[in-house]
């Protein structure tokens, strides 16, 4: 197991900064996940961990020692990358025994590695076999065994789920989680996927365009998002944003379709006349006949236990409405809403922060 820490940690390409002061610490065995979308530097930052890509400033420390100047060999990670990077030319068994045998480990201690770790991913009946001969999921094992006989000190995954299919992606998802409970070491894991990182992480870092936007435990995340950004990131469906100014007294939020609905009345800073984002996830809106604000249906999807409705509201705002159980809804149709005033989240409109005490 391993601490990491990164100390305003930033890269630069020429005059271009793509990763801009990053600070983080990921506690020694703790399942950290990089989530954000496409080019806000998740992959950029691990690489960096791992010594593959230059530092530009700043420090990255495993267990307290500075690690900026050690070559990526010799930080005692491992890496497991989104293409398997495995050697076409060999069998299993010599993919998986290749970096021990490197660094002069001898072939007793490797057949025993190997037996150990192959069994642990129930990958041994497939050692004699070429890569060309394993499916995508046995190709992901095998990549994942070369980096545990390794035993590192920090498991680096780099999207390994992406080129998977989706029953696949929850089958290996659970693995890669059975196997941080089995091993306990420190793992870095980098995903555009939200569900994953909701699944799989004890710690969740959200980034956008190079910055840090929140750090914490999945949940923390979800229920107290620090700004609209992460409240519009962790969560499927996506939380449901609409603007409006808090009426006077406080006690509402009137919309800039003209209609009203209640705020909570503890728990956020907010003034009468003040523009606001008000946030509501689809589970907690609900149909109700005379509800007072009013939704025009565009699409309805119907999955037996539960169902979605997508419409918008008068001035375009678009609405995600998750229900459970069977609904009869027509494209069309004008259904009234109302959401439980206290699951709303608050956020300033102009700064996009959260408006929440804590």
């Amino acid at each position: 197991m391993a601490r990491v820490e990164l100390k305003q940690v930033k890269k630069s390409y020429g005059s271009v900064e793509v990763i801009k002061g990053i600070d983080l610490d990921i506690q020694h065995g703790e399942f950290c996940v990089f989530v954000g979308p496409s080019g806000c530097g998740k992959s950029t930052l691990l690489r960096m961990i791992s010594g593959l890509e230059p530092i530009s400033d700043g420090d990255v420390a495993i267990d307290n020692e500075v690690v900026n100047d050690i070559a990526a060999a010799d930080r005692g990670l491992a890496m497991v990358f989104q293409s398997y990077a495995l050697y076409p030319h060999m069998s299993v068994r010599q993919n998986l025994s290749f970096g021990l045998e490197n660094i002069g480990t001898s072939k007793a201690e490797i057949a025993e590695k190997i037996g150990q770790v192959s069994k642990m991913l129930q990958i041994d009946m497939l050692l004699d076999r070429k890569p060309k001969d394993l499916s995508g999921g046995q190709r992901q094992r095998v990549a994942i065994g070369r980096a545990v006989v390794r035993e590192p000190r920090v498991f680096l995954f780099d999207e390994p789920l992406s080129n998977l299919d989706a029953e696949l992606r929850v089958d290996m998802r659970g693995e890669i989680t059975a196997l941080h409970r089995r091993l306990g070491n420190t793992m870095i894991y980098v995903t555009h996927d939200q569900v994953e990182a909701m699944t799989m992480a004890d710690k969740i870092a959200v980034l956008r365009l190079g910055e840090l936007e929140q750090f914490g435990r999945p949940l923390d995340l979800y229920n107290r998002p620090r700004n609209i950004f992460v409240a519009g990131f962790i969560g499927s469906p996506k939380m449901n944003f609409i603007k409006g100014t808090v009426a006077e007294g406080g006690a509402s939020i009137t919309f800039d379709t003209g209609e009203t609905m209640a705020l909570p009345q503890s728990g956020f800073d907010y003034q009468p006349g003040q523009k606001v984002t008000l946030g509501i996830r689809p589970n907690h809106v609900s149909l109700v006949e005379g509800g007072s604000v009013s939704m025009s249906v565009k699409s309805v999807e119907q999955l037996g236990g539960e169902s979605y409705i997508y419409g918008a509201l008068k001035d375009g705002t678009l609405l995600t409405v998750h229900l459970s159980g069977q609904i009869s809804a027509e494209i069309g149709e004008v259904l009234t809403i109302e959401g439980d005033a206290d699951e709303v989240h608050l956020f300033d409109t102009e700064s996009g922060l959260s408006l929440r005490h804590d």
